[in-house]
């Protein structure tokens, strides 16, 4: 089994910067891809990024592209989002995510997501 957990995430204001952690632990060697989701009340859950396993391969998000950079560091098991130039719409949960190598088309693991606000 795998473990995510977020950190990073707080109160910015518009037009500010963040950046967010997601640590795994577990079974690590078994992780695939790894992405960024976001999921405000009432609202699906949105896919916000995605890395490849070696890093080399990244995918946004319209709403984000250019904003948002995810990053990887197998090392330390852990996978990033940069967020800058942040508006109010960015204001909601986030939540870290990965598949595996057994699974490497599905969502398999969750984190239990982090908040970010972000003021006028």
């Amino acid at each position: 089994q795998v473990q995510l957990v977020e950190s990073g995430g707080g109160l910015v204001q518009a037009g500010g910067s963040l950046r967010l952690s997601c640590a795994a632990s577990g079974r690590t060697f078994s992780i695939d891809v790894m992405g960024w989701f976001r999921q405000g009340p009432g609202r699906d859950r949105e896919f916000v990024a995605r890395v490849s396993r070696s890093g080399g391969s990244t995918v946004y998000a319209d709403s984000v592209k250019g904003r948002f950079t995810i990053s990887r560091d197998n090392a330390k098991n852990t996978v990033y989002l940069q967020m800058n130039s942040l508006n109010t719409e960015d204001k909601t949960v986030y939540y870290c995510a990965a598949t595996t190598l057994a699974a490497p088309n599905s969502w398999n693991t969750w984190g239990q997501g982090t908040q970010v606000t972000v003021s006028p």
